[in-house]
């Protein structure tokens, strides 16, 4: 089978499951199947793909078809321009938390140099776009899995970063000690009760862990809230993904532990995505 047919193929069945990327998801995994870039998918088209090439095609066909995403098939994801390798214990990054990255970049020189710490951080894939785009910054990478924390290693060192980022096993904050410039974070803030609502794609697939945030979904903000006032310098600051309705709660959060310049940043969407704020001297009690 040619391997323009072969995408075809695919695409039609996604198609007619009503899948909105069926024509990026075919390509993709395709792509994957033939060991090629997805360009050179389209380039050859009228080339002939193997039976071994169609067969694996197809199988990721039928696991995208059963609910599961492209980047768990694919075992990666892409985010902030990097490929970024996933794990059963790795939340898959999404393009609204680059607006969390744009916040941070937005508010440090190029040639600065600054140590932050990502709490949770999964792939490392806020922590990895920050050091790509900051040649004199470090980075500690913090999650309660050492697996996922194997994962974001080896991202790191694929990606050349690995010598300016530590990954340390965690909770939330209580391994850090002080001297951090920023505090950075995308925690799970999901409401309990809600996650039996998400789409399979999600509530499948991403590691629970990563997504619940509690009977209100704000369990992992006041942990991070409370611990890194202590962990960050003088005028340094916290950057946190929120949920589209928590950006008043977190807000008083930050206010009750002296945090102050507190700044709401709306991804493309519109929504309220992301909570900057900076420590203050004196902390109220």
């Amino acid at each position: 089978m040619k391997i323009g047919a072969l995408v075809r193929e695919i695409r039609d069945r996604f198609r007619d499951k009503g899948l909105e990327t069926a024509d990026l998801d075919a390509r993709l995994l395709v792509a994957d199947a033939l060991d090629m870039d997805v360009s050179a998918v389209i380039l050859h088209a009228d080339d002939e793909a193997s039976e071994d090439a169609c067969g694996k095609a197809r199988v990721h066909c039928e696991k995208r078809l059963s609910g599961m995403p492209v980047g768990r098939i694919l075992g990666r994801r892409e985010f902030w321009g990097l490929e970024l390798g996933l794990n059963a214990e790795t939340l898959e990054p999404r393009p609204d938390t680059e607006t969390l990255v744009e916040a941070v970049l937005a508010r440090t020189p190029r040639d600065a140099a600054f140590a932050f710490a990502d709490i949770g951080t999964g792939t490392g894939a806020i922590a990895i776009a920050l050091l790509s785009e900051r040649a004199n910054a470090f980075g500690l990478a913090v999650d309660i899995s050492g697996t996922a924390l194997t994962c974001a290693a080896e991202n790191a060192a694929r990606l050349g970063v690995g010598r300016r980022l530590l990954c340390v096993q965690g909770d939330y904050c209580a391994a850090l000690g002080s001297g951090f410039d920023w505090i950075v974070s995308n925690p799970p803030y999901i409401r309990t009760a809600v996650i039996e609502g998400l789409g399979a794609e999600v509530r499948e697939h991403d590691p629970r862990r990563a997504l619940d945030g509690g009977g209100d979904g704000l369990d992992a903000y006041r942990s991070i809230v409370e611990q890194s006032a202590s962990c960050l310098n003088v005028n340094g600051r916290i950057a946190l993904e929120i949920g589209f309705d928590q950006a008043e709660s977190v807000a008083s959060l930050l206010g009750e532990y002296g945090f102050f310049d507190i700044e709401i940043i709306h991804d493309l969407a519109g929504n309220d995505r992301v909570l900057v704020a900076k420590r203050n001297k004196i902390r109220p009690f």
